[in-house]
Order: structure tokens, then C-alpha cells, then sequence
């Protein structure tokens, strides 16, 4: 009788097994479907509406009010977090190192920690601590320094948590090896780690990058707002940004206004595409 409810108990369990498979199989296709149908109504939407709003003009002139190009913004932008970057990049690399090399005490556990809750902080409050520190404290006003500031401390913990996590996947036989050779802690890092790890930590960088042009929140207590061309002075000074045009603009009862923010939008559009595009072929590179 065992015998022969076997194989019923068996055809049962392949039943419930094909179920499992086809719910999760299912579950996975819907979710799927669902995210890119988000993804690609707001690129359809923002690609319908900001190619033809985008024109020579937009390029080569500044705000004029609520009408003109987008010159000056654009230049802010790429101002603001080249600046980020510049700032951001040494220290979260250098962050990472320590982490992965020397992080195993008290000071690694908190720096982690701190990080942690950096990354979860919002991008407005951070706004308001560059606002309260530099433009209040530090007398700097909106300007160009205290936006990519701003910038740069929301872009430390993803560097350097990528960065620590590279480290990480070095293989322990190529430190061993340098090591075995004479080669001094220095020149470890120099020449053994980070030309191993620099694919993924290029890779994260970039993806912090993509984060911080589209930021609008802490921009707005920091760097303020400018119609024009930025001149050369690092505080005392707005400057304009993209992501400023498509908050403010998109509100205005104004076609002018409007065409503006659409090809602002765009132009971010094309901006972060272009760098999560360069991060996937880097990736690739990499396997």
C-alpha cells in the first residue's frame, strides 16, 4: 500500500514544486513589466515632450527670466558636480581603503555606521546643514563652492562603500605576493589594489555622479539661483542648475517656462543615461 501511495505523494510534490516555480516565475515577470512600463512612460513622456522644446538657441544662451536657454544651467550642473567629484573622490577612496585594509576596530565600525545613516539622510537636510554651515556660518552666501560641498558629502558614502567592497574582492595572494616581495604598505595600495579594484570603484563613482545631477533639494539652500553665466567666483555668488529650471519653471503658467523645463529634463535625462550606460560597459569590461 506504501508502495503504491508513492508515487501519488510523489506527482504531489511536483505539483506544489511546478506551482512554486510558475507563482515566482509570474511574480518576477509582472514586477518586471511593471517597472519598465514606469521607466519607459516617464523617458517616452520626457523624450516627447523635451526634443522639441530642445533647439541651437537653448545651448548657447542664458536664462533670460522665464524664457531664454538653458547656458547658464547647464554649465552650473556640470560645475557643480565636477566640483562634487573632485572633492568626493580622494576622501571616499581613501575612506574605502581604510575600511577594507585597516577596518576591523572601534573607528572602522563607526565610520561604517556614520555612513550608513549618511546615505539614509535626506538630501534637503543636508541642504540645510550646507546652508546653516557655509552660507550662514562661513558668510559664503549661494554659491558654487557650497553647492558642490553640499554635493560632495552626499556622494561620500556611496564612493566609499563601493570602494571598500572592491578592495574587498582583491584577491588576499596579490597583497601576500607584494608583501613576500619587499613591496611597503604604500606601495601595496598603489600599485597592487587600486589598479585592481579601479573598474568597480570607477563604476561607483560614476553612479554617485548620476545621484548628485539629479539632486535639486540641497542645491536650493546651498547654491541658490542664477541667470547667469558663472564668472569665476567661488562664493558670494549663485549659479544656476538644471534641475532648478524643471522644480521651478514646470509651475509657471508660461509655454516659454514650460518648453524649458521639458528640455531641461531631457538634458538630465541624456546626462544620467549616458553615465549609468558608461557604468554597465565598465562592468562588463570587467567580467
Amino acid at each position: 500500500m506504501s508502495s503504491a501511495s508513492r508515487p501519488v505523494g510523489h506527482s504531489a510534490g511536483y505539483l506544489k514544486r511546478r506551482i512554486t516555480d510558475l507563482t515566482i516565475w509570474g511574480g518576477a515577470i509582472l514586477s518586471f513589466s511593471l517597472l519598465a512600463f514606469v521607466l519607459l512612460h516617464i523617458l517616452g513622456y520626457v523624450f516627447v515632450h523635451g526634443f522639441p522644446a530642445l533647439h541651437p538657441d537653448i545651448l548657447t544662451t542664458d536664462t533670460q527670466g522665464i524664457a531664454g536657454g538653458l547656458r547658464n544651467a547647464i554649465t552650473g550642473s556640470l560645475l557643480l558636480s565636477g566640483g562634487a567629484l573632485i572633492l568626493a573622490v580622494p576622501i571616499g577612496v581613501s575612506a574605502g581603503i581604510y575600511l577594507a585594509e585597516y577596518g576591523e576596530g572601534l573607528p572602522a565600525r563607526v565610520t561604517r555606521f556614520l555612513s550608513d545613516v549618511l546615505v539614509g539622510v535626506p538630501s534637503i537636510v543636508l541642504g540645510y546643514f550646507g546652508y546653516i554651515t557655509m552660507v550662514i556660518g562661513l558668510g559664503w552666501r549661494f554659491s558654487l563652492l557650497a553647492g558642490a560641498i553640499t554635493l560632495a558629502i552626499m556622494m561620500l558614502p556611496y564612493i566609499a562603500r563601493t570602494s571598500e567592497m572592491a578592495f574587498r574582492a582583491v584577491p588576499i595572494s596579490l597583497r601576500e605576493s607584494a608583501y613576500a616581495l619587499g613591496c611597503p604598505e604604500w606601495g601595496v595600495v598603489w600599485r597592487i589594489l587600486l589598479p585592481a579594484a579601479r573598474i568597480p570603484i570607477l563604476t561607483g563613482v560614476l553612479m554617485a555622479l548620476a545621484i548628485a545631477l539629479g539632486e535639486t533639494a540641497p542645491l536650493l539652500y546651498t547654491a541658490g539661483w542664477s541667470n547667469y553665466l558663472w564668472n569665476g567666483h567661488f562664493t558670494h555668488e549663485g549659479v544656476g542648475y538644471l534641475t532648478y529650471v524643471i522644480w521651478s519653471f514646470i509651475g509657471e503658467p508660461y509655454d516659454s517656462a514650460h518648453q524649458l523645463a521639458y528640455a531641461a529634463a531631457l538634458l538630465i535625462t541624456l546626462m544620467v543615461l549616458a553615465i549609468n550606460v558608461a557604468a554597465r560597459i565598465l562592468l562588463l569590461r570587467r567580467r
